[in-house]
């Protein structure tokens, strides 16, 4: 019979995740400009920053960045109100 010795069981694995910095650059690659607000979000489990860019043309847009991966998820251009 085999036995298990769980004082050697391998330490959990932490999930590493992209500074605010890191994601930052990616956000602005997409849409550059300047970061007026940023947030970080919990959207259907999943860790997700909020960047807020005003452009030079004064248009606003929002940008989702995963924070596990850095995948863009979402560019959208807000609405004037």
């Amino acid at each position: 019979m085999y036995k298990y010795d769980y004082n050697n069981y391998p330490p959990r694995v932490v999930r590493q995740r992209l500074t605010t910095e890191q994601a930052k650059e990616i956000a602005l690659a997409q849409v550059p400009g300047q970061v007026v607000h940023v947030d970080m979000e919990l959207e259907r489990g999943v860790l997700v920053y909020e960047f807020f860019i005003l452009t030079a043309d004064n248009r606003l847009f929002e940008v989702e960045v995963l924070a596990k991966s850095g995948k863009i998820v979402k560019v959208e251009e807000e609405d004037e109100d």
